[in-house]
């Protein structure tokens, strides 16, 4: 597409094949800004590129943000979790506003993240952080103590989270001593935090000139599994709750653009607590999903609402409306296999055969032993579903998982 010189310069960070196609078909300058790796992709196909590792902070780090701004670039935008505290670190310098360094380490590690919330009058539960396995068993006899249980009576549990982790990745549930003996000392410090009984599920609000442009509530079946949007319509009477919540959100986190992801629980009596936010796309491809359904690119929507350049009228323009317009329900699993031998890809028959099917991109196994999952586990692809009723949708998605895709 052809780029106006008069809208903004992006810097993608981190390496997004969906993420560049939305930029090469938007009308906005952009460079990719990922490991040496990417180097010689982005020279065959000619996608303005800067090299730089993500993963070490040191005198140098200055760098990237110096040389994006010689360049001319605008804005940069996180693609990933581990990205996040370099754009924000990048963005302190493009934008002259030294603060959103600051929020992006509130928006990075877990435990300060809690903190903020709670002091913006959000509801949170308990939380500590860990530094050994003996703060796990002293916070797993607090919590207990705190809900009143008697000698016998089965613990409630709590989870335990990596600081600065994506999604599922390093989250534990622990319900007793023993279960502690299990955690590798190398995953020190945590989060632990106390269970929330409730629904579970995420926001995707993108927010421009510190107001919501455009909000999508997606839809959990099975957390670390499946998710689909939008969400059913018993999730969806909460809007007007949890769009009050994500504007307290916006209010204590002092975010003026750009896209979170939140995740919130809502109890039986309507009550909501913070789970935690990120101020990146989601995982389980729900950038893709949103697409599916609403017909917009959500990669383009997030270089809309970060771009300085951008005007009011322009980001109303860009987003549909919520619910009404989507067209159906789209969702996917994460296939993870369920035996721990494996020779072979079998898709069932009765997933194939269903008219809400679509696609899925599962390969074939590399190796016959299936490594132990540990903690959540990292699904081995996904597949995606279509169709006009959410209940439908999320009684499929639930029944993936009794079906064997590995065998």
């Amino acid at each position: 597409m052809q780029k106006d010189p008069n809208k903004g310069y992006i810097a993608l960070l981190g390496w997004s094949l969906n993420a560049i196609e939305a930029a090469e078909n938007f009308d906005r300058r952009y460079i990719v800004v990922a490991p040496d790796w990417a180097e010689e992709y982005c020279q065959k196909h000619d996608i303005p590129y800067v090299p730089w590792n993500f993963e070490r902070l040191n005198d140098r780090s200055i760098e990237i943000a110096e040389t994006l701004k010689e360049k001319g670039v605008d804005v940069a935008i996180p693609l990933f979790e581990e990205t996040v505290e370099w754009a924000g670190a990048i963005n302190s310098v493009l934008l002259d506003n030294p603060r959103l360094y600051g929020q992006s380490l509130l928006l990075r590690d877990k435990a300060l993240m809690k903190r903020r919330a709670q002091l913006g009058g959000i509801r949170v539960g308990i939380f500590e952080e860990a530094h050994d396995k003996e703060d796990v068993i002293r916070f797993l006899k607090r919590v207990n103590q705190t809900l009143l249980k008697l000698d016998g009576d089965p613990n409630d549990p709590i989870h335990l989270k990596a600081f600065d982790k994506a999604g599922c990745l390093g989250h534990r549930v622990i319900r007793t001593p023993d279960e502690v003996d299990m955690i590798p000392d190398e995953e020190f410090p945590v989060l632990m935090e106390s269970h929330l009984d409730g629904w579970e599920f995420a926001v995707e609000a993108w927010i421009h000139d510190g107001k919501i442009a455009f909000l999508n509530i997606s839809e959990y079946v099975t957390l670390g599994y499946s998710v689909f949007v939008p969400a059913s319509p018993e999730l969806e009477k909460y809007r007007e709750q949890i769009t009050a919540q994500i504007e307290k959100l916006i209010k204590a986190f002092d975010i003026e653009f750009g896209l979170i992801h939140p995740e919130y629980f809502v109890t039986s009596d309507g009550e909501m607590y913070f789970g935690e936010v990120a101020y990146r796309p989601p995982g389980f491809k729900v950038f893709e999903l949103l697409e599916r359904v609403y017909g917009f690119n959500a990669y383009q929507a997030s270089m809309l609402v970060f771009d300085p350049k951008s005007t009011k009228e322009e980001v109303a323009e860009f987003f549909p409306k919520e619910v009404v317009d989507a067209n159906g329900f789209a969702g996917c699993f994460g296939v993870y296999p369920r035996r721990r031998v494996v020779s072979r890809l079998e898709i069932p028959e009765e997933t194939e055969d269903h008219p809400y099917f679509e696609s899925h991109e599962l390969t074939s196994p590399v190796e016959e032993t299936v490594t132990k999952r540990t903690a959540f586990g990292t699904h081995w692809g996904l597949i995606y579903f279509k169709g006009d009723d959410a209940h439908t949708i999320r009684d499929l998605l639930k029944r993936q998982e009794d079906l064997d895709f590995y065998v």
